[in-house]
């Protein structure tokens, strides 16, 4: 460890092991370090002794929950969107021959006290009970009015320039319902809260049109998820890393940030220090530097079957409109089960999680809970939400944001964006690079 690298990386979240695998292939010589003996630091998958150490103080899982091998439980869950950044990111450096992939079954979202599916096709909109037949008409001329919207096109805009106009004028606009914006606004655009609607309108197309463009690509929902859990996506970038000559140690306790004259020199793990010129890391490692923005509660249920009022499907997200429960933030459920090989084929896998806004934050999921079943065994935790206080370019120390309460991975993906032009001052191109059989038969041609 006591040599000279270009970049010490610290926690391997997905966020940490991305810019890691990005800088490597780039040549830079990246050292990684994480204190746990697991990938994924707080966003790993644990197995069924793993979680209990974690939750239960040492206790042993119970027999009937089956085999601690079966098991691939997300601390942190969230799903991709077929269309969306990580997916991109994962084609451009081609990590995709790592891991393999399943589509999440469904997509729903509660409302008026019941759960219904978002639709998936023309048949299962004509159908849905989210509308009434009127005001379908009014959002089928919404959508046909975002999927055609073009900001460089004024003849599109129906006399609103969505870069300027606020998502609430486009909907009075249209003249939707509330209930209506709220299955736009979080079903579709996936809005955490409500304070969209005075922001400018092209933020929310867009995500709209992700979601809608996600949903084309595989049918059924706009999700993809990682069989044996998110783990997988650290430790394929940690592979990628490798082959372009990065050095991983796990279980490797780091004591310090070594500065001189304001800037990172290196980092201490007992008496050995790495030399560096920049440091990357999650906020656990550089607490001092961050603030809290706020914190989050996540219930993690084992299930002792499918969610009821979803069809029995294997996996879903389901979201709760913070209006349909009288509060500012939506509560989200991501389920999972056997067939993507994260738990034992009798049960399956819910998380419930939420921004906390009292001083009662079990009370907050509480709608949600409602909604699973029989639970076999519950673990809640309750996590700050933190963010850097500088950008680090001063003491070349680029610290990342905790993984916030959304469902996908696209804020995690702004935040490597972010990161990687502050380390390099270039923006991250995504582009499709080479396969590794690409390569070996380009190199084969030039020897």
């Amino acid at each position: 460890m006591d040599e000279q690298y270009d970049v010490v990386v610290m926690g391997t979240g997905l966020t940490e092991c991305i810019l890691s695998g990005l800088l490597s292939i780039e040549g830079k010589k990246v050292l990684h370090l994480d204190r746990n003996d697991y990938y994924g630091g707080e966003s790993a998958s644990l197995n069924l002794t793993q979680l209990y150490r974690q939750f239960r103080d040492g206790a042993s899982p119970p027999a009937e929950l089956g085999r601690d091998r079966d098991y691939n439980v997300d601390l942190i869950p969230k799903f991709m969107m077929a269309n969306g950044e990580l997916v991109k990111i994962l084609t451009h450096t081609d990590v995709t021959r790592y891991l393999e992939f399943k589509q999440i079954a469904g997509s729903y979202v509660y409302r008026d006290g019941k759960i219904a599916k978002v639709p998936a096709t023309e048949m299962e909109a004509v159908n849905s009970p989210l509308m009434g037949l009127l005001e379908k008409r009014r959002a089928k001329k919404f959508f046909e009015f975002v999927q055609t919207y073009k900001q460089d096109d004024p003849s599109t805009h129906e006399g609103m320039d969505a870069a300027v106009t606020s998502m609430d004028a486009v909907y009075k606009h249209f003249g939707l319902e509330p209930g209506t914006i709220d299955f736009i606004g979080h079903a579709l655009a996936l809005h955490l809260e409500d304070s969209y609607l005075s922001r400018p309108a092209l933020e929310t197309f867009e995500r709209i049109t992700l979601y809608m463009s996600s949903m084309a690509r595989w049918g059924k929902s706009p999700y993809l998820y990682p069989r044996y859990g998110l783990s997988e996506l650290p430790q394929g970038f940690a592979r990628l890393s490798a082959i372009y000559g990065g050095t991983y140690m796990l279980d490797k306790k780091v004591d310090e940030i070594v500065y001189e004259n304001g800037k990172v020199v290196g980092v201490r793990s007992g008496e050995e220090v790495a030399k560096c010129t920049q440091v990357i890391c999650d906020p656990s490692y550089a607490s001092e530097k961050t603030r809290k923005a706020h914190r989050v509660i996540r219930a993690i249920c084992v299930l002792k079957g499918p969610i009821p009022n979803t069809e029995d499907v294997d996996s879903l997200q389901l979201i709760i409109p913070q209006n349909q429960v009288n509060r500012k933030n939506d509560i989200y459920i991501a389920s999972v089960s056997s067939s993507h090989n994260v738990c034992e084929k009798n049960h399956q896998l819910a998380i419930v999680s939420t921004v906390i806004e009292t001083d009662k934050p079990e009370e907050e999921i509480a709608p949600g809970l409602a909604l699973l079943g029989p639970i076999a065994d519950k673990f809640i935790q309750i996590a700050d939400i933190c963010e850097p206080v500088q950008d680090g370019k001063e003491d070349n120390v680029f610290i990342s944001k905790s993984y916030d309460a959304t469902s996908h991975f696209e804020t995690v993906c702004d935040d490597v964006k972010d990161l990687y032009k502050r380390i390099t001052g270039n923006d991250l191109v995504l582009k499709q690079r080479p396969t590794q059989e690409e390569e070996q038969q380009e190199m084969t041609k030039e020897n």
